[in-house]
């Protein structure tokens, strides 16, 4: 399994799709989807349970593919490389040259 280029807790910017623009935190990634805060809202109808009582409609995030989403870097967008420090594998911003983790 590759490492993932974007993890959960980075800032990302949507590039594609109907929310194009939009800016926000990964929630999860998952099999090339991730879940942005604030992106991709849908409207779900929800039956009455022991944790909602009430049911109704709910309004969540859906995943997006991970090709839709650019990382955040200083306010700009970039692309993300890797590179071993030392003995260890850390993204790096590819506009700046900064290591992100």
């Amino acid at each position: 399994m590759s490492t993932s280029k974007i993890k959960k807790g980075d800032t990302v910017k949507v590039i594609a799709g109907k929310d194009k623009g939009k800016e926000g935190k990964v929630l999860s990634v998952k099999d090339n989807k991730v879940l942005v805060e604030g992106v991709n809202t849908i409207t779900k109808h929800s039956k009455a349970s022991a944790s909602n009582p009430k049911g109704g409609i709910v309004h969540q995030e859906a995943p997006i593919d991970i090709s839709n989403v650019a990382y955040v870097s200083k306010g700009k967008i970039t692309r993300v490389g890797f590179k071993i420090d030392g003995d260890k594998k850390v993204r790096v911003a590819k506009s700046t040259g900064e290591v992100i983790d």
